[in-house]
């Protein structure tokens, strides 16, 4: 997340449905789901952490945009794509000088005029590896993505995944990617879900309040698990999500905090420490991935790939 703005259900078996409709009952009969939304395994998501890590310790310490780093955590995410059937593309832009790259991942299939986006920012500042701010949304959103493939899902509407780059400039990346759409285009954007900050060693369980079905689909996950969310207010307007719903997208997200402290009641509510800030490594070189809260990229993974299966079906 950048400092600031300018500007399960269980399972991922496919459930056959055979449609007869003869008789009037039978074609009245509510619709039943073609799929559930699979579990992720949080070792699958913490294994593309560690190789961010690896990408930004071979690479000067970080993975900040302009820089070798940012690339080769592009390459990296893009070769898992494209060996998992995506069809891939790189948007290139320049900001401060330096070359920037947004990588799209679109899953063959599905109605093209409703298009179901999640995205994360893959850049991190210079001062550090960026593992929580934003491997954890980076690694979650190409996890999902490659569940997808895994399940061979086939969804009404049309996935697409994004990785943002220079989004700690100013949601550089991301802006130009919505500049870049015609109004048409823009409008088959069904919503747009972003994940920014989702294993804050210290997690809160944040959901975004700007589309209602978004924000009720992430709400309703976390309601299955017991666990009770507060509205984002701490990255409203300073992630993603921004320049999409500047553009009339409808958009969501979830978080876990970054600088803010938690309060003793949040601390009541999901444990922790109360007086400490959700992320004490924000925009440090200690972000890397023994900055990760396991409990809260578990869930928030989870709740990414609900999303997706929910809202795209």
């Amino acid at each position: 997340m950048k400092l600031s703005v300018p500007g399960r259900a269980t399972g991922a078996a496919v459930i056959a449905v055979t449609a007869l409709f003869t008789t009037s009952a039978i074609a009245d009969a509510a619709p039943v789901r073609v799929a559930a939304a699979p579990d992720i395994p949080v070792a699958n998501v913490k294994a593309h952490l560690t190789e961010l890590q690896s990408i930004a310790t071979a690479n000067g310490g970080n993975r900040a945009h302009g820089r070798t780093g940012y690339k080769a955590s592009l390459d990296y995410v893009k070769a898992k794509l494209d060996a998992a059937g995506f069809t891939t593309s790189i948007q290139q832009f320049t900001s401060s000088g330096r070359t920037g790259y947004n990588l799209i991942a679109d899953w063959p299939g599905g109605n093209t005029d409703q298009v179901v986006m999640a995205g994360s920012h893959l850049d991190s500042v210079t001062s550090g590896a960026g593992i929580n701010d934003n491997g954890s949304g980076s690694a979650a959103v190409l996890e999902a993505a490659l569940a997808v493939s895994r399940t061979q899902y086939q969804p009404t509407k049309h996935l697409r995944f994004a990785w943002w780059g220079a989004e700690e400039l100013g949601l550089v990346g991301s802006r130009y990617y919505v500049n870049s759409l015609s109004t048409a285009n823009r409008a088959k954007i069904s919503g747009y879900l972003n994940v920014d900050m989702i294993g804050s060693p210290n997690p809160g369980y944040f959901v975004y309040d700007d589309d209602p079905a978004i924000e009720k689909t992430f709400k309703d996950f976390y309601t299955g698990l017991g666990v009770a969310t507060e509205i984002e207010t701490e990255g409203d307007g300073r992630s993603d999500h921004a320049p999409f719903k500047s553009a009339g997208v409808p958009v969501g997200g979830i978080f876990t905090g970054a600088s803010s402290t938690k309060s003793p009641a949040q601390a009541t509510k999901w444990g922790g420490t109360a007086g400490q800030p959700f992320d004490r490594c924000y925009h440090s070189s200690c972000d890397t991935t023994s900055n990760i809260n396991d409990t809260a990229l578990d869930r928030n993974s989870d709740a990414l790939a609900y999303a997706v299966w929910e809202l795209s079906e």
